[in-house]
This record gives C-alpha cells, structure tokens and sequence, in this order.
C-alpha cells in the first residue's frame, strides 16, 4: 500500500520511505510532519522500488530487512536504473553492523541510520541529504541551460526529443516538432557586429519563450537555430503558434538596427496519428522542411504532416 501525508505542492520535495514496519511509518509521519516534504510510505521492496522508479523522488529512505525484496536489492536495483541512480538513498537498519555499512556505501547510499532513531539527528540527515539532492539537480538543470538565450541547450533537447517520441510511440497522441532558423543571420552580425547578433538571439529566444504554451519545449539547438518540441500538438495547430512566432519577429524594430527586420524560417514534422518513426529520422523530417522552407525564399513555414504510409516510404 502507498500512502501520502500530504498533498503534492510544486518545489516540495518528495520523501519516499520503504519500510515494512508499520511502526515506522507512523513514526516517520509523526516526527517529519513540519518538515518542508512530501512523505510517501511504501510497506515492502518490490512495490517501492516500483514506486521510486515512477515517482523519482528527491529521497529514499530504505530498510534493510524486508521479506520480499532486502533492502540491499532495492539499493542495487535503484543505482542501475537510468531514472534513479541519482536518488540519494539513507539506508535505515536495526542492526549494527559494520560489514552492512561497507556495503551499503559500496552501493551507493548517502547515510546509513540505526534503529531506534534519535530523531533530531533523523531530520537532520534527511535535511542534509534533500539540500545536497537540490544543488545537484541545479548543477545538472545549469549545464543544461544555453549561456546567451536562457533556453534549454541541445544537449537537453536530445534527451526531451527521445522521451517526446517515447511518448507518443506509446500513447499515439499528436506530436509536433519545428525547427527554426534565423535567416540571414551572418549579415547582421557581419553589418552591425556581434552584439546585434546576440540581441536578435536573445529576442528570438524570449519569442520562443512567450508564445507556446507551458507544456512546449523551446530549446538552442545550435548557432541561429532553434527548436520546439509541442506533445500532443497536430500540425495545424502547432503551424498556427510557428506563424504567430515569425509574424511577431518580423514585426519587431531592433534597437541596434532599426531600418532592418529580422525574419525566420521553420521547418515543421508533425504527427496526429501514431507512426513508426525514429526520433532521429523525426528530425531529420524537420530538417528537410527546413530547408524547403529556405528554399521557397524564406521567411516561411514548410510543413511535413507525417502518416503511416510516410513513415513506410521512408
């Protein structure tokens, strides 16, 4: 059975304890009740392992000693699985054993507590190892973010895009991805120099920001080109928010050269039906309406509705 004492809030961390003593668990709620977490109980390995792997807490709280799977199993399991091998994990234990801390850190937990808790030197831990869980996740969240336009970096989109035709191989729902380039860019940093060139970048960024909606994904992918990843977005809708992307760049006057617009052009492939396609050859869809879109003159849209026949073709 899994239990939550409290309601899910946006930033609180997500504490799950695995642990088939009811005792604990009740203890555990008592003792950690005003602490800034969310705290979700699971009574055996198996399930809780289940539960990490689905949920990815910012923390795990692990007995040893369960009867269906040992704490030791769902430890080993935990740091070999791709979604939870960055969990910190505080192994809890009623036995003192050397031989049991070895291994436990030899496997990759963070702490190792004793039962019966001091349950000050409990919360402590638990706080040490949430505030060490966060700056991780901010280190990771930086070296994934691009310095000049603030927007996700192509090292992230290449995971988002993955998980994105993931998602829609498994649930078939619509799937859209742009590719966006700046056209003429070299001339304006050639013309007006290097700073101009950024500002039109950081515009075009603030653009990609502003006009999709919460669930889209603008990233850099590179150079003057960017991307936009929009789950469960046909192509005539995703068409609508690329048009009202290029027709507000357009529109904008530029500080640094207001005598010269700047225009894009997109490269769309959408999906609204289910279709066997790689997320490589999904982009490389895009890539090809990007260039028809340069070739048509730029400062336009070419889109590639996809479909099962397409995709067989290809």
């Amino acid at each position: 059975m899994v239990h939550d004492i409290a309601r899910p809030v946006d930033g609180t961390p997500l504490v799950l304890l695995i642990d088939d003593c009811p005792d604990v668990h009740r203890l555990m709620r008592a003792r950690l009740r005003h602490e800034e977490l969310e705290l979700a109980s699971c009574m055996g390995g198996r399930q809780g392992l289940d539960e990490a792997i689905r949920r990815q807490p910012a923390l795990v709280l692990l007995d040893l000693d369960m009867p269906d799977l040992d704490g030791f199993e769902v430890l080993r399991a935990l740091k070999s699985h791709e979604r939870t091998m960055d969990i910190p994990v505080i192994i809890l234990s009623g036995v003192q054993s050397s031989q049991d801390k070895v291994t436990a850190f030899d496997l990759g937990a963070v702490d190792y507590i004793t039962k019966p808790f001091n349950l000050t030197e409990l919360r402590v831990r638990v706080r040490s190892s949430l505030k060490m869980h966060h700056l991780v996740q901010m280190l990771a969240q930086r070296a994934q973010i691009d310095g000049l336009t603030g927007l996700w970096n192509r090292a992230y989109f290449d995971k988002r895009w993955s998980d994105a035709v993931a998602a829609f191989e498994r649930h078939g729902r619509p799937l859209s991805l742009a590719m966006i380039d700046l056209d003429h860019f070299k001339a304006i940093n050639d013309t007006y120099g290097h700073p101009a060139g950024d500002s039109v970048l950081q515009g075009l960024a603030r653009l990609l920001q502003r006009e999709p909606r919460q669930e889209d994904v603008a990233c850099r992918y590179g150079g003057e080109e960017f991307t936009l990843i929009m789950p469960e977005t046909t192509p005539e809708e995703a068409r609508h928010v690329c048009e009202r992307i290029r027709t507000t760049l357009h529109a904008i006057t530029w500080p640094r050269h207001p005598e010269r617009a700047v225009t894009c052009s997109v490269g769309l492939a959408g999906a609204a039906t289910p279709i066997e396609l790689s997320a490589a050859e999904w982009l490389e869809a895009a890539d090809r309406a990007l260039y028809l879109a340069k070739q048509s003159g730029r400062n336009c849209i070419h889109t590639a509705e996809l479909s099962p026949r397409l995709a067989q073709a290809g």
